[in-house]
Parts: structure tokens; sequence; C-alpha cells
């Protein structure tokens, strides 16, 4: 949307305070955008890692397919995700903090042996889905924010800043004609005088 204004000193004095604090502003923004293009590149490689950790124990998993078939699902749960916030580049990201989980009683002696091992193999497996989930909400948030730093950057570089200078070169402009017509006036007004001055004189 085009600037609006009006071409007097009072206005001109607003736009250039209008203008002041976008070239203020705009290597703030440009810094910000530049640290949010390091850190989104930087939590994608590690949520790349966390995916591959991922996908390694999905395979290891895989090879135990016949004993996972006969895990009891009952006894082990996830009861809680506990994600606080944490800033990243100036941004509120998401943070997983502690997962609950709830283990049933189970009999030692009577059930496989190798129940208590999978208890914590499916631990390490959740932990690891959360921090997947978690890392790929951090990198949307921060892509959104690039997203919308990159706009106010270019809103107030290529849009923002050329119009106010276009405006308050066109109010100065505009005031420097009216000042100039004051003083022809003011000179035709004087030379008219002097003439008439004159001719009262020589009567």
């Amino acid at each position: 949307m085009a600037i609006t204004y009006q071409f007097n000193k009072i206005a001109m004095q607003q736009l250039r305070a209008q203008l002041k604090m976008r070239q203020i502003a705009l290597p703030v923004l440009k810094s910000k955008e530049a640290a949010l293009r390091v850190t989104i590149q930087k939590q994608k490689d590690e949520l790349k890692e966390l995916k591959v950790q991922l996908q390694n124990r999905l395979n290891a998993l895989r090879k135990d397919v016949g004993l996972w078939a006969e895990f009891p699902l009952e006894i082990f749960e996830l009861k809680n995700v506990e994600v606080g916030v944490k800033k990243v580049a100036g941004v509120k990201t998401p943070l997983l903090q502690n997962l609950e989980y709830g283990i049933a009683y189970f009999s030692r002696f009577a059930g496989p042996n190798w129940l208590a091992f999978g208890i914590v193999e499916l631990q390490q497996l959740t932990e690891l889905l959360s921090q997947v989930e978690v890392a790929e909400k951090r990198v949307s948030i921060l892509e959104y924010s690039l997203k919308k730093t990159t706009q106010k950057v270019n809103l107030y570089e290529k849009v923002q800043i050329p119009e106010y200078n276009d405006a308050l070169l066109r109010i100065k402009r505009y005031l420097e004609d009216v000042d100039n017509l004051e003083k022809s006036a003011q000179k035709i007004t004087k030379s008219k005088q002097a003439a008439e001055a004159a001719g009262v004189g020589a009567a």
C-alpha cells in the first residue's frame, strides 16, 4: 500500500521519523535473517542425524520382529511428553525436556527373559521419535520466522525506504517551488511598489 502524505513541513518531519526508524531496523532485520539461515541449516543437519539414528534403530528392531510379536503391549505406555521453550536466533522454539513412561508390573520369571531389554528399547525408540517430531516442529517454526523476516527486509529495502525517500524529495521540491514563487511574488510586489513610488515622486 502506497504511503499517503501532505505537502507540508509537519508531514516531512513525520516521514523522516518513519524513514529513520526503517533505516535503523533494516540492518537488524538483515542480521536476524542471516542468523536464521545459519541456524536453520544447523537444525536441519541435527534433524537429519536424528532421522539416521531412528532408521538404524528401526532396522535393528526389524531383525527381532518375531520376538516383538510376543511383546505384551499393555505393559508399556508413553504417558506424557514434556516440551519446553528455547529461544533460537531470537525465536521461541520447542525443546524436548522429559518423557514420562508408564510401565505395568510384569513377572521377570514368568515372562520372556528379554522383556526388560525390550522395555529399554521402546523407551529409547520413543525418545528418538519424540526428538525427531520436536526437531521437525522447530525447523518449521524457524523457517516460518525466516520467511516473515525476509518479507520485512524486502518490504523495507525495496518498497518502503525508496517510497519514503521519494515522498520526502517530492515534498522538498514542492516547498522549494512554493518558497521560490513567494520570493518571486515579493520581488514583483516590491518592483511595483518602487515603480509606483518613483511615479509619484516624478509627479
